[in-house]
């Protein structure tokens, strides 16, 4: 019987075709970090548009420079993401440029928000830079997943056992 879970079927690393459920994953959070990424660039953009309504000049300035970083922290995630996943799509495509040692099939030390600054920003651009935090530790999560040596079968487990014995 087939096994629910994807790692039980074959590591990504292994150069499968055959990996429906860890393809759909792939093209499923590419959609998801793409769809981010716009409303990311959108509510920052409106963010730094409002900058001048409040505050005095200094306040004004440091206010600037914390949205301008934490925008970058936030690009800069999300695109680490977008590049895994394009990477991912072209391993499964077979393409022979893309390896599981490259360093694009890393996605990296997570990139932290400052949360400090970032708890001044309105709700859905905290919202927004959550979300990316969210979705860079699941991505994070998968790749663990993947590097996980995929367990023998049962007949593999024999067999260890038939020739330890010789």
């Amino acid at each position: 019987m087939a096994s629910a879970c994807p790692m039980a079927t074959k590591r990504a690393e292994d150069g499968a075709t055959g990996l429906p459920v860890l393809r759909a994953q792939v093209e499923n959070l590419y959609v998801e970090t793409m769809v981010l990424a716009d409303e990311a660039h959108a509510a920052f953009a409106a963010a730094r548009a409002r900058i001048g309504e409040e505050g005095g000049a200094d306040e004004t300035a440091l206010f600037r420079i914390g949205l301008a970083c934490e925008s970058l922290k936030t690009t800069t995630r999300l695109m680490r993401v977008i590049a895994w996943l394009l990477h991912r799509r072209a391993m499964f495509a077979g393409d022979l440029g893309a390896g599981p040692d490259d360093s694009a099939a890393r996605i990296g030390e997570p990139i932290a928000a400052d949360w400090s600054l970032c708890d001044r920003f309105d709700a859905p651009l905290r919202g927004i830079v959550a979300a990316s935090e969210r979705l860079f530790a699941r991505v994070t999560a998968l790749e663990a997943g993947w590097q996980v040596p995929a367990a023998p079968s049962p007949v593999q487990a024999l067999l260890a056992q038939i020739a330890a014995r010789l």
